[in-house]
């Protein structure tokens, strides 16, 4: 059973953190659910920063302070493509408006993510989808789900019948990472069936949860982008390592989430 816990109003137990995390999460994706419809027009960067950032705050009025009530003392990460380790303690990573660009282009694969992080492990996370109105969630030892419904990742042994995805880098990325994203989706369309490419990554990563893509790697990425699918992963029977096979950290320089059967097969291709 997972430890209780004390928030100055309530003792609860991780498990019911998670529920009250999940009726914030779905509260602010409500919230951009009411934005969305039109493509929002913007010339410049600096229009399309602004755009991002009404999302955000929008989403963010409503997470922060009720996040904040339930874990008074978890401090918050004010960044959400800041990646490596964090400090000790409870960290909320939340990601506001995950998808965010798809959401100013009236585009569905958007969601709203929240991940309680206890001394650099994630304890828990919400995935909200409002179009959808799907929720993922999942707590350490206690599994993955789908609207309460438990998640498996695919019992696919052979990457060669595999659906595979990876998300792009990020438009101001180090060209060197640029490159191998490009030579990782080449080496992939040679040794997978389909090999799906599309932000955000956490959306392919509840895909891998949830048996219908078999693995899904990424170069570079922050913190908010993986952490909530890399427990949904590891929660639903995955592997995650780094794309050489070794154990993955918030400081690793890439990510491989897949199922147990494809993941050695995954490791040997984008090690070419």
């Amino acid at each position: 059973m997972s430890e209780t816990l004390q928030t100055t109003d309530v003792v609860t137990s991780d498990a019911g953190l998670l529920d009250q995390t999940a009726t914030a999460v779905r509260a602010a994706g409500s919230a951009l659910r009411e934005r969305f419809g039109d493509v929002v027009r913007y010339e410049t960067r600096e229009e399309l920063m602004r755009a991002l950032a009404v999302n955000d705050d929008t989403a963010l009025d409503i997470l922060r302070p009720r996040l904040t009530a339930l874990r008074p003392d978890a401090r918050w990460v004010e960044d959400e493509l800041d990646g490596g380790a964090l400090p000790p303690g409870e960290w909320w990573v939340v990601d506001p408006a995950e998808g965010n660009v798809n959401h100013l282009h009236a585009l569905p694969e958007w969601a709203v993510t929240a991940t309680l992080v206890r001394e650099n492990q994630p304890v828990l996370t919400v995935v909200h989808l409002p179009l959808t109105g799907e929720t993922y969630t999942a707590l350490t030892g206690a599994g993955a789900h789908l609207d309460g419904r438990p998640l498996h990742v695919s019992g696919t042994a052979d990457l060669g019948l595999s659906i595979v995805a990876t998300s792009q880098a990020r438009p101001d990325e180090d060209e060197k990472v640029v490159r191998r994203v490009g030579s990782s989706i080449t080496a992939m369309l040679f040794d997978a069936l389909v090999v799906r490419t599309a932000v955000p990554a956490t959306l392919h990563l509840t895909n891998v949860a949830a048996g219908r893509i078999d693995a899904f790697w990424q170069f570079a990425g922050a913190r908010a982008d993986l952490l909530p699918g890399a427990l949904l992963v590891t929660e639903a029977g995955g592997r995650i390592s780094d794309a050489e096979g070794r154990p993955w950290t918030p400081q690793s320089e890439s990510f491989l989430a897949a199922a147990p059967g494809v993941h050695a097969e995954a490791v040997a291709t984008l090690s070419r």
